[in-house]
């Protein structure tokens, strides 16, 4: 179950002890928080990261590590949705993203390696002529591409040239060795100028929340902004790995990344808390596609999705002037991390950012996805079983291939004995024991 990158040893940093200031407190030590600590630090801000466990641990060590601002066939969507102005620094905020992280990774052993990437379609070639019309109205130089070294037959891909992958916990190593962070320091109630913690308090003029799904509920609406999807991979030895970095434009399809020997593998993915795929769909692939190959490592990722496909980068809420939020990462949190150090270091110190406004998180909720959203938490609120989740109360599905209890709601999930795993929630589900006898 742990991911090939988890074999780093990360850097250990003590829990808080006492009261303390500072000028920006930047709750989670995930990529996003380190790289908005970093970004805060070389502008000559003092900033302290508060992690609940230990950074890199949570979301962050389970990517596949693809940095690329091609975040599917979205270019098209986004110019329907926003107009062409909006899409332009959509791209060009990703782009800025790629280039800041290659132009750090030189003087980091994270074993960059620039890679082109592509989005490919099994059947849907009209989609990919779509795309790349959009692209090119623009004046992206994205490529079409045929004939892919990949184990099946497509009809085509779109192509971005100098993207690039790594090994994100090496690149966590090196960002984070002059911040001032305090591990196993959850942050248990914020006010407006204060967190406080188990161990102390965190004075500070400017908070910004990277946990990854925001724990306040109060301000924002997170809680019908966003819902949570499982993902799957598989590293397999002996299987023949192509060059470039892929990904299926159907939401059910195949993404491929190359690792030294090994293949990685992904897909199965589905909501969390609703039935997938999984491990079972991806090693049925496995062996259809690569009968001697060899799976040495698998692993599982969940990510914030969006409303719209855009991340929320900003002020938390318009009722929230000194606290900032980054999130809803839509599985490309390599990027959007870099996008969101970028813009929320600039926000902190009131410097106009070009980006701010496309990434906003008080934009318009009225999309089809808010409809989904709120019904499928009502639906899980009104179900009349155990055990519930300690976020918000929906009622916990048992997830057979993960063994663990998952919410459909906002896509908490817990442990067998009731410990928490991933959140919005933040406490563990109690008297767990006496229910496990009715999992389905």
């Amino acid at each position: 179950m742990e991911s090939i990158w988890n074999d780093l040893e990360l850097p250990r940093f003590r829990p808080l002890s006492g009261d303390v200031k500072t000028d920006v407190l930047v709750i989670g030590g995930g990529m996003a928080g380190l790289l908005c600590a970093y970004a805060l630090r070389q502008s000559g801000i003092h900033c302290i990261v508060a992690e609940a466990t230990r950074i890199g641990r949570g979301i962050t060590k389970n990517t596949t590590a693809k940095v690329t601002s091609q975040h599917g066939l979205i270019y098209h969507s986004l110019i329907e949705k926003f107009g062409a102005e909006a899409a332009q620094l959509y791209l060009r905020a990703n782009e800025d993203a790629v280039s800041s992280l290659r132009n750090l990774c030189r003087d980091a052993d994270c074993d960059w390696q620039d890679r082109k990437n592509y989005v490919y379609s099994v059947s849907d070639r009209a989609a990919l002529e779509k795309e790349l019309a959009a692209l090119q109205s623009l004046h992206f130089p994205a490529e079409w591409e045929e004939n892919l070294p990949l184990p099946f037959p497509t009809a085509g891909a779109v192509a971005f040239r100098e993207q690039g992958q790594f090994h994100p916990l090496k690149f966590l190593k090196h960002i984070c060795k002059d911040l001032i962070i305090y591990e196993e320091t959850p942050v248990r109630e914020l006010t407006e100028y204060c967190a406080i913690t188990d161990y102390g308090r965190i004075f500070a003029d400017s908070f910004l929340a990277a946990t990854h799904f925001p724990f306040l509920n109060k301000h924002g609406s997170y809680f019908m902004k966003l819902y949570q999807q499982r993902s799957y991979v598989l590293a397999l030895e002996n299987a023949l790995a192509p060059g470039g970095m892929y990904l299926a434009a159907e939401e059910n399809g195949l993404s491929f990344r190359q690792l030294g020997d090994c293949l990685l593998l992904g897909g199965g993915g589905h909501r969390t808390g609703k039935q997938g795929g999984g491990w079972q769909e991806l090693e049925k692939k496995a062996k259809e596609f690569y009968p001697e190959s060899k799976i040495i490592r698998r692993w599982a990722a969940q990510d914030c999705m969006t409303l719209d496909g855009i991340p929320y980068i900003g002020q938390y809420s318009k009722n929230t002037p000194n606290l900032f939020v980054a999130t809803g990462f839509n599985k490309w949190g390599m990027t959007s991390s870099m996008v969101s150090a970028r813009i929320l270091s600039d926000l902190v110190q009131q410097k106009p950012n070009p980006y701010a406004e496309v990434f906003s998180p008080s934009r318009s909720m009225l999309h089809r996805q808010l409809g989904i959203n709120l019904l499928e938490s009502t639906k899980n609120i009104l179900t009349p079983t155990t055990p519930r989740c300690p976020h918000l109360g929906c009622a916990l599905k048992w997830n057979k291939q993960e063994h663990s209890w998952d919410c459909p709601c906002h896509g908490s999930r817990f442990a067998e004995n009731g410990e928490l795993i991933d959140n919005p929630a933040t406490g563990n589900v109690k008297r767990l024991k006496s229910n496990t006898k009715k999992r389905k």
